[in-house]
């Protein structure tokens, strides 16, 4: 996978990208757990996530928030994380205007960005949001979510507790015209460490339901 050096707010951000072969290829951005906390582009969620879209034809860009390995810049307790991920989204962008489909991913931290950034940007049509931290985080401004999606858990997991993803699920689902999808891992904790592969299954399966017959095109 190619590394790419993306002009964002606050200088360059380091990202790893994989260009689909196919002509008008849909495109996905996953986003990383928090940096304050070791998180990065490699670490092994975002990394299966992003194999997982590569996997179904996507061209997709994973990339690390500012002060994060090569990224310039420090942290910014979600603000300037936000504005990075939209400069990685313009960047995904002008590569691929003929892009069928766009959709976001991300993982915990990377989870509350993402959900932001689909609220800002009309033209993406689908997340993916893996243990978001509606324990830490507020959600409220999913009122209403705008499109279609997955959100999955671990039921064993001790940074993000279950039933406060499922509340927020809930409370997703229940909106008037809801695609919202939610599904957990039993026995998986927050990295899902021996988990990664039922973790994966699920997302396999979710973007083939939702999307295969167009990325095949």
């Amino acid at each position: 996978m190619p590394d790419v050096v993306i002009n964002g707010p606050e200088g360059r951000l380091e990202g790893r990208y994989h260009r689909s072969p196919r002509a008008n290829a849909p495109i996905a951005l996953v986003m990383h757990p928090h940096p304050r906390f070791g998180g990065t582009m490699n670490n092994k969620v975002v990394y299966h996530v992003f194999h997982a879209f590569a996997r179904a034809g996507f061209s997709v860009l994973r990339f690390n928030f500012r002060g994060v390995g090569r990224s310039q810049g420090s942290f910014d307790n979600g603000q300037g994380e936000l504005a990075d991920a939209a400069a990685a989204l313009d960047w995904l962008q002008m590569y691929h205007a003929g892009a069928t489909h766009t959709w976001v991913s991300g993982f915990s931290f990377g989870a509350w960005i993402s959900m932001q950034l689909l609220m800002r940007r009309p033209e993406i049509d689908a997340f993916i949001s893996v243990a978001p931290p509606a324990n830490i985080y507020d959600f409220a401004f999913l009122a209403p979510c705008p499109s279609e999606g997955l959100i999955v858990q671990g039921t064993a997991d001790d940074v993000v507790p279950e039933p406060d993803v499922a509340k927020l699920a809930q409370k997703l689902m229940a909106q008037k015209g809801s695609g919202i999808e939610y599904e957990t891992v039993a026995g998986a904790g927050h990295f899902f460490d021996d988990e990664l592969e039922k973790l994966t299954g699920i997302i396999d399966r979710y973007i083939e339901h939702h999307l295969a017959p167009e990325a095949a095109k």
